[in-house]
C-alpha cells in the first residue's frame, strides 16, 4: 500500500474477495435448496439454477427478475426464493423480487 504502482496486488485481492463471496453465495443456495445440492459444486449450481434467460423490470419501488420455465424452478419456489423481497441499499432501497413462470 506504500507504493502507488501496487495496482496488481490490489486487483488480486479484489479477485480473491469476490471469489470467496461467490463461493459463499453458492453454498447458501445449495443449503437452501437442499435435495443433495448441499454438496454440489458451484458449476452444477450455476448450470441448474442460474444459467437462464430472464427479464428484468426496474420501477421506482422494486426490481423484478422474471425467470422463464425451467425444470428446477419448483425447487427455488420451495426454498422460498419467490416470496423473498430484499431491499438493495445502493439502488435507492428498491426491493429485489424473483418471479418464476
Amino acid at each position: 500500500m506504500d507504493a502507488l504502482s501496487a495496482a496488481v496486488p490490489m486487483n488480486v485481492n479484489v479477485d480473491v474477495q469476490l471469489t470467496l463471496m461467490a463461493s459463499a453465495f453458492y453454498r447458501i443456495l445449495g443449503k437452501r435448496v437442499g435435495r443433495g445440492y448441499e454438496q454440489a459444486r458451484a458449476r452444477k449450481l450455476f448450470r441448474d439454477f442460474l444459467k437462464a434467460a430472464a427479464t428484468v423490470a426496474i420501477t421506482r419501488v422494486e426490481i423484478v427478475v422474471k425467470l422463464g420455465r425451467r425444470a428446477r424452478n419448483p425447487l427455488l419456489r420451495q426454498a422460498s426464493y419467490e416470496d423473498m423481497a430484499t431491499a438493495i441499499p445502493w439502488l435507492g432501497n428498491r426491493n429485489l423480487r424473483c418471479v418464476f413462470f
